[in-house]
């Protein structure tokens, strides 16, 4: 028979915030253009922190730390995940760029390939868009691949938190293999 684990032994069992600060991450940086929603920006901090992506760049309109409706989302993970913010989404692709990031966009695009075929080079910054627009169309230009997840029924797409997480879990699947 299963027992569940009580939230007090999963807790204890977790590394502190100072030692989840100085953890090695994955070279993968998240940039989320212009989300809506917080509860979504504290779902993929909480992500992040899981799969300890290197940074979350928070571009226009998207809410940033400190804030209580983050924190309530995640869980914590504002606190252990690095972060910035930039007032233009432009501004945060040329700084990747400069520094020889690939730049990988979840969107639907003609070109978009299927998140498992897709080939992932690191640092990697994996750009996550709009819950209505999806991605903006000046980060185009930007772009290296575009990934997408399947919909099989008539909707267009997961909540963008959802498809986060289903391709932040690849993307980390793979550096753990090849690392």
């Amino acid at each position: 028979m299963f027992h569940k684990i009580s939230h007090q032994e999963i807790q204890a069992s977790k590394p502190s915030i100072e030692e989840v600060q100085r953890m090695k991450r994955m070279p993968l940086y998240v940039v989320l253009d212009n989300i809506r929603s917080i509860y979504n920006v504290g779902a993929m901090f909480r992500t992040c922190d899981a799969v300890l992506a290197q940074k979350i760049i928070l571009c226009g309109i998207t809410g940033h730390p400190p804030r209580k409706d983050i924190d309530k989302v995640a869980l914590g993970a504002a606190e252990t995940v690095p972060w910035e913010y930039s007032p233009t989404l432009t501004e945060a692709l040329v700084k990747l760029k400069e520094n020889g990031v690939k730049i990988g966009a979840l969107e639907l695009t003609k070109q978009s390939m299927h998140y498992r075929e897709a080939k992932y080079e690191f640092p990697l910054a994996l750009i996550v868009g709009n819950e209505v627009e999806g991605i903006n169309e000046e980060a185009m230009p930007f772009v290296d691949f575009a990934i997408d997840i399947p919909m099989l029924g008539r909707a267009n797409s997961l909540n963008v938190a959802t498809a986060f997480g289903i391709a932040a879990y690849e993307i980390s699947y793979r550096f753990q293999k090849h690392a």
